[in-house]
């Protein structure tokens, strides 16, 4: 099982609608475009983004823009912000383990706490990563390519 791609379009829009703000018109079509998708999944992904104070969108043709200071959006900001995991946990548990197998009975106890630890180290990374950084990494490739 993966990650929703929710995460990766997310900050594919980021790093457009900031790379692109003085030169288009950042629309759901526009980003469509680059992402490859439809314009109903960025609409969708751009409207959790601005419920989570990341963006802003103008109605009709206006385009979205980035609202916060990119030093202050993390890769753990925009993962909770477009809903990558359900309930917020990365892992879920099997139903119904068998209680009459002693495997079954105990694996919980087992697993429980070390999941967690694992959810929590992945989110310690993802606090460290901004939208600074992508985005400096992202305009760095491209202008190397040009």
């Amino acid at each position: 099982m993966q990650i929703s791609s929710r995460l990766s379009i997310a900050i594919h829009i980021l790093a457009c609608i900031e790379t692109f703000k003085d030169e288009h018109k950042v629309t759901s079509d526009f980003l469509a475009g680059s992402v490859h998708v439809n314009p109903v999944v960025i609409r969708r992904l751009l409207s959790q983004l601005k419920a989570a104070g990341i963006v802003d969108v103008a109605r009709g043709t206006g385009g979205a823009g980035i609202v916060k200071p990119l030093q202050e959006i993390t890769m753990l900001d925009i993962y909770r912000a477009v809903d990558c995991v359900e309930n917020g946990e990365l892992f879920h548990f099997h139903e119904d383990p068998n209680p009459e197998c002693p495997v079954g009975r105990n694996i919980h106890a087992v697993l429980d706490g070390r999941l967690d630890r694992v959810q929590q180290a992945m989110e310690n990374e993802m606090q460290r990563i901004t939208m600074a950084e992508i985005i400096a990494e992202t305009k760095e490739l491209i202008r190397s390519q040009a």
